[in-house]
């Protein structure tokens, strides 16, 4: 029994140190901590949790469990809106400003999170229960929590396929009959020096953006903008369309610039530009020097990571 209890016990604390390494690679991302839970913004997925205790009245300890269980995920449900409320739409309106203009919007975040996923469920020395919950804030929240007055741009235009015409058939003229000419040595032409030199170099294609906008107190947001040193819009939502805002966000956020790289959304060779200001109130917006953002406009006149949302942004 004393080498059965022994073996258990050092199974656990092997798992527990498994859990603790593995906890710093699933968190490589910007986490936003709230009060009750929090955000990561690299993923997208808002969680929080709550705590239930057995009520008294349970007839055995099935029953407890369960009951427990279930206040603990309506505690969770409850603290994912709080948390939910915090989030930055853009850099004046927050979740929580823009569901007070409108009961529907109440109505069908409160819906979402009734179908919450439990992701996670801990029991207590003392009977109560831990439960966490998550929820996505893109693809059906985000279609809800984006404001229709937001000015987004149209769907991405595929080039049309061009059908093949009839071909139109000519009777050639007569022609008088050639004089015969003697054969001379075909000449070999060498390219001249200024054609050489004013031959386009081929244009780099780029997989994504990154902005680096570390040590300027940057905050993340649903829909936020990047302009240049002048006010003009270089990258927001009237440059993409909705259907790629919701279903991938405007911008995924991370701490290390090393990973972003590697990261789907902008790998494998993404557009690196550094900000030197942040806008806004909330200090949502970025500011981008006036060459960077005049390559940036360059770029997208014939590669579409813009329009597709391949962005991404460093913060502290």
């Amino acid at each position: 029994m004393k080498i059965k209890c022994f073996l258990l016990g050092s199974l656990m604390v092997l798992v527990m140190l498994s859990v603790a390494m593995a906890q710093p690679t699933m968190n490589y991302g910007y986490v936003q901590t709230f009060e009750n839970g929090q955000v990561n913004w690299t993923t997208g997925l808002v969680t929080a949790k709550g705590i239930g205790a057995p009520p008294a009245t349970a007839v055995n300890m099935a029953q407890a469990r369960a009951m427990a269980v279930r206040a603990a995920t309506v505690v969770a449900r409850r603290n994912l809106l709080e948390v939910i409320k915090g989030v930055q739409i853009d850099s004046t309106t927050t979740v929580q400003n823009y569901m007070v203009t409108n009961d529907i919007i109440v109505s069908r975040v409160q819906g979402f999170l009734q179908n919450s996923q439990v992701l996670d469920i801990a029991y207590m020395s003392d009977g109560s229960v831990e439960v966490t919950v998550g929820v996505s804030l893109r693809g059906g929240l985000a279609d809800v929590l984006l404001p229709k007055t937001i000015p987004f741009g149209t769907k991405i235009q595929r080039p049309t396929r061009l059908t093949p015409s009839a071909p139109q058939v000519s009777v050639p003229a007569p022609t008088a009959p050639a004089t015969p000419t003697v054969p001379t040595t075909p000449e070999v032409q060498k390219p001249r020096m200024e054609e050489a030199q004013t031959q386009p170099k081929p244009q780099i294609v780029y997989t994504g953006l990154i902005v680096d906008a570390r040590g300027l107190g940057a905050r993340p947001a649903m829909s936020p903008k990047i302009y240049d040193e002048n006010g003009q819009e270089v990258y927001g939502s009237a440059f993409v369309s909705r259907e790629y805002a919701i279903q991938q966000g405007m911008a995924g956020y991370a701490k290390d610039i090393n990973k972003a790289k590697t990261n789907p959304r902008v790998a494998n060779n993404p557009f690196i530009a550094k900000a030197v200001q942040v806008k806004g109130k909330a200090r949502t917006d970025l500011v981008i020097n006036n060459d960077v953002a005049n390559q940036l406009r360059s770029l997208s006149k014939n590669q579409n990571f813009l329009e597709k949302c391949k962005v991404m942004i460093i913060l502290d």
